[in-house]
């Protein structure tokens, strides 16, 4: 195996299992699948297997960077493979696109499609000394691991990066909305789902196409949700017959460290040595009331335009509510590269704001890289603006904290859905029908206010907070969820 990396020598031991993870290349994706490597890992002596997490050296590297709540490093069992990929162009992202999905990543999609032939040697390579090889992969990463099918003793699992609400949509419009017999579904919230119009550029719904092709190589599929919170919708999906007939699906999340603590990191083992010190965010949360102080944040692939950056700012200051904002543009395709801070644009804020919310200590502006989960997990967080990432919702969902809904592209509009109708644990600030206008100051004002101070968002706060407990305790010995991360184990080590 000399053309890749492993973070320690251990070799494996021929009874085991080699799980080996294909992330697609957005730090979403990455995220989710190094967050059920840990999940796994931690049960890699109980069950006798090894994770093996395969990415681009790039991605890998950004993957580690990143991660909260663990150190993968320190798992025996887990290796990370780097592989090199193709020089891809690694354009600043437009926020004046028409359409706000994250065109400017693409040619790092293309560029990562290219892992397929490392990738099938790796695999052949682990076949010879593991007793089976379990791979799980992305959903937009069908191509790369295609070559599964000629390893005698491997198989596949299809990984979905979205709710299980939005797939369960996005594959019953393509049957043709066939009538639905399941008492538990709310049917009449399908009537008035937001189309997937202005959600992606018709180049990533070619790509998407391209992958999903495969999907009839794959022996069953997991999603990052919990049965507490979409338990019907993950029924509904075992009913569906599609990609050659039914086939088993496990509900193995939510993925990310659910430990909620007061008032330090989500790092919850002491001896852990990370290599990066508290986020100076974090202090000044310790400071504050609970539940008192929202976040805002667009997450890693949403750049705001400089017309609605001011609007919000002033939104935010007028609402007279605690916050901390998170300010950066989307990602690059690579973001370590070069250019990656000398074109980086520094988003302008109105004269003397940033040294007039926190002179005042009403607001903290921050234009770095912060640790989400772990202020999404404060007891001084009461509310979350946010794109309705499904990253993201599971966040706040799993530490309980409400949500403020703003989508910006991709399954955001219909995350928002199952947020303020189906879950009743948020509210709507940027209307998809109306999105091409801007949201004024005064709407984001009062939506921030109706979270944050009053009576309506106390009620989404409690119903957060109780929704938070239980997808908690679904990870516990005997939880739904750890009952079904415990089947998908004993399938794989069969």
């Amino acid at each position: 195996m000399a053309n890749h990396q492993k973070h320690e020598a251990n070799e494996v031991k021929k009874g085991e299992v080699a799980v080996v993870m294909v992330p697609f290349p957005a730090q979403g994706h990455l995220n989710q699948l190094l967050q059920l490597s840990r999940l796994i890992s931690s049960n890699s002596y109980t069950y006798n297997v090894s994770v093996h997490y395969v990415a681009s050296f790039t991605h890998a590297h950004q993957a580690k960077l990143r991660v909260q709540g663990w150190e993968p490093l320190l798992q025996p069992n887990f290796h990370f493979h780097h592989f090199p990929t193709p020089h891809f162009h690694s354009p600043p992202p437009n926020p004046n696109a028409s359409v706000q999905f994250p065109a400017h990543l693409e040619s790092s999609f293309e560029a990562s499609l290219q892992l397929r032939h490392p990738v099938a040697a790796l695999l052949r390579d682990l076949s010879r000394t593991t007793r089976r090889i379990v791979v799980i992969h992305d959903s937009l990463m069908g191509s790369v691991i295609q070559d599964v099918a000629s390893i005698r003793n491997a198989e596949s699992y299809t990984f979905h990066s979205v709710s299980a609400f939005s797939i369960f949509l996005f594959l019953w419009e393509a049957a043709g909305k066939p009538a639905l017999n399941f008492k538990e579904v709310k049917v009449k919230l399908l009537e008035n789902i937001p189309s997937l119009d202005g959600c992606f550029t018709l180049e990533f719904l070619n790509f998407i196409a391209t992958q999903h092709q495969f999907k009839k190589l794959n022996s069953g599929n997991i999603y990052n949700t919990c049965k507490s919170i979409e338990g019907c919708y993950v029924d509904l999906l075992e009913g569906l017959e599609i990609y050659g007939g039914k086939k088993k699906n496990w509900a193995l999340g939510p993925f990310n460290p659910v430990t909620k603590m007061a008032t330090t990191t989500l790092r919850t083992n002491d001896n852990n040595k990370s290599k990066n010190p508290r986020h100076r965010c974090l202090e000044w949360l310790d400071k504050q009331a609970p539940m008192s102080v929202l976040l805002v944040s667009f997450g890693t692939t949403t750049s705001l335009t400089g017309e609605q950056i001011k609007e919000l700012a002033i939104g935010l200051e007028r609402s007279k509510q605690k916050f901390i904002w998170i300010l950066r543009d989307a990602d690059k395709g690579d973001v370590f590269s070069s250019s990656s801070s000398g074109e980086g644009r520094r988003a302008k804020l109105p004269e003397g704001y940033e040294e007039r919310v926190g002179g005042r200590g009403v607001g903290v502006v921050v234009r770095d890289w912060a640790p989400q989960l772990e202020i999404l997990g404060h007891s001084s967080t009461g509310g979350f603006l946010s794109h309705c990432g499904w990253n993201s919702c599971l966040e706040s969902i799993s530490m309980g904290v409400p949500i403020a809904a703003w989508p910006m592209h991709s399954d955001q509009p219909r995350n928002t859905v199952l947020v303020s109708q189906v879950l009743k644990v948020g509210l709507v600030v940027r209307d998809w029908a109306q999105r091409e206008q801007l949201v004024a100051a005064s709407t984001i004002e009062k939506k921030v206010r109706r979270l944050m101070a009053s009576k309506e968002g106390d009620d989404m706060r409690k119903r957060a907070a109780e929704l938070g407990v239980t997808t908690r305790r679904s990870m516990d010995e005997g939880g739904v969820s750890r009952k079904e991360l415990d089947s998908f184990l004993a399938h794989i080590t069969r």
